[in-house]
């Protein structure tokens, strides 16, 4: 059979990117062709892969989004497949991969009722309704619960389309029998002393992760302890605005900024705390893979995997509505807390025993049944 993934746009570091890549190579595994449509590629495309790069075209992320469907739509009408698989929210879908949150429940939330008005807002409200309206087809692929409900209580979708994965940590998030060496050497190529402390966070968008508020929890230390604490900050953004405001709070030579790259599991073994205060995170893989590399984690409930830290009992959640004091007491509590040994003991045996790893070949299996026309 022949599968076509879709998504605007692909680069190596990209939460959804990185699932819609792995779940596309695993269907392929079973034995089907793929075909991906895209707006943008970066990085190594697989060679077995027909990737279809779509113009851009529009000078709104409306136009450009209308272009795109209509350009794919028009290309599978000459060349059907058996199924079309979405990462992002469009028309024309079999499958949905819900990577996202509700943009219209978080639009109206964060903006206001009058914002409902813009076209803005009607045209991706409308590209949500042609997947979760009721009456729609398409089947959805769901890695929160807690957006589900918020889908269902706008949308009125029918439960039986939506379907519910396990996480897909990489196992090579696991702290390996020589994490101990991986860690020192680690720590010698950063030349972080016995006495210093790395706090880590990790993910691309660094308005919606929070970055503003670590910052600030980390400038809210009192002077001895903030002497000894240097963060690292990787993700796939501009980091320009962050920069400026870690100056402003003189901490320009405690705070580094990376770009994505693909060595996180020696950063998770090196550091001493992963920070993650998302405004907002569907999921949120990078907790859990702290958790399992033994790295004690501090984050917010506004996280969909945020329960998983207080499953394995390793680290702290903070409750929501956030407050900044609360962060920045946390910070301080964890970082001098005479149980980090015993959060990073409860992480790796939690490793060995929760199902958090089927994600990928769960999603494949579902999508070649929906392409069968398969009951599920």
């Amino acid at each position: 059979m022949i599968f076509s993934f879709a998504l605007y746009k692909y680069f190596p570091y990209g939460g959804l990117q990185r699932d819609f890549l792995r779940i596309a190579q695993a269907v392929q595994e079973r034995g089907h062709q793929i075909r991906v449509y895209c707006h943008s590629w970066q990085g190594d495309q697989p060679a077995d892969f027909d990737v279809v790069m779509v113009p851009v075209k529009g000078h709104t992320s409306q136009a450009k989004n209308r272009f795109f469907t209509d350009c794919m739509q028009q290309d599978l009408a000459k060349k059907p497949v058996d199924c079309v698989v979405g990462f992002n929210k469009m028309p024309g879908l079999d499958v949905y991969y819900a990577a996202d949150g509700c943009y219209a429940a978080k639009a109206i939330q964060e903006r206001g009722k009058f914002y409902a008005l813009t076209p803005r807002y009607r045209h991706f409200r409308r590209y949500e309704e042609a997947i979760f309206g009721v009456g729609q087809k398409v089947e959805i692929l769901m890695i929160s619960a807690l957006q589900q409900a918020v889908y269902q209580q706008l949308y009125g979708t029918e439960s039986a389309r939506f379907h519910m994965l396990p996480p897909g940590i990489s196992k090579d998030r696991i702290a390996p029998d020589n994490a101990d060496d991986i860690r020192a050497e680690f720590r010698q190529e950063f030349k972080l002393g016995e006495q210093d402390l790395l706090v880590l966070m990790v993910g691309s968008g660094f308005k919606t992760k929070g970055v503003d508020r670590s910052l600030l929890a980390l400038s809210a230390l009192p002077a001895q302890l903030k002497s000894r604490v240097r963060m690292f900050v990787i993700g796939q953004d501009n980091p320009s605005r962050f920069i400026a405001q870690a100056d402003k709070l003189g901490l320009s030579q405690q705070v580094t900024f990376f770009a994505g790259r693909d060595d996180i599991p020696r950063f998770l073994l090196g550091a001493d705390l992963l920070i993650h205060p998302a405004y907002h995170e569907n999921t949120g893989t990078v907790l859990l893979e702290a958790v399992v590399s033994g790295l004690p984690v501090l984050t917010t409930a506004a996280c969909g995997y945020a329960h998983y830290i207080d499953d394995a009992k390793a680290g702290r959640v903070l409750p929501l509505p956030f407050e900044q004091k609360a962060l920045d007491d946390q910070l301080q509590d964890m970082l001098t807390s005479d149980q980090q040994s015993v959060w990073r003991k409860n992480g790796i045996a939690y490793a060995a025993e929760a199902n958090i790893y089927g994600l990928i070949d769960y999603a494949a299996e579902l999508i070649e049944q929906f392409a069968k026309g398969e009951a599920v």
